[in-house]
């Protein structure tokens, strides 16, 4: 498993934005699809998540909405597997 994982943030197109990626890079694909469901925030059934490869490398798209403004700020998902490891 991947480490430390890019975290792409944006407001509803990170399915476009997803499926535009992997149909540029020949070895890429799309790993898994999260929705929203009743509680929201996003309207339910559409896309809150996505996780991707390119090339080897595990990407996740995320649609935040609105709430936060763009801003030049990048994010990473670290994995770990015990609260020791988070600590």
């Amino acid at each position: 498993m991947q480490k430390i994982t890019p975290f792409l943030w944006f407001d509803s197109q990170a399915e476009e934005a997803v499926k535009f990626y992997t149909s540029v890079f020949k070895d890429s694909k799309i790993l898994s699809t999260t929705r929203y469901g009743e509680a929201g925030p996003g309207p339910k059934g559409s896309v809150m998540s996505m996780a991707f490869q390119l090339e080897g490398q595990e990407f996740i798209a995320l649609n935040g909405g609105p709430e936060f403004t763009f801003s030049p700020a990048i994010s990473f998902f670290v994995n770990c597997e015990t609260q020791e490891e988070v600590d």
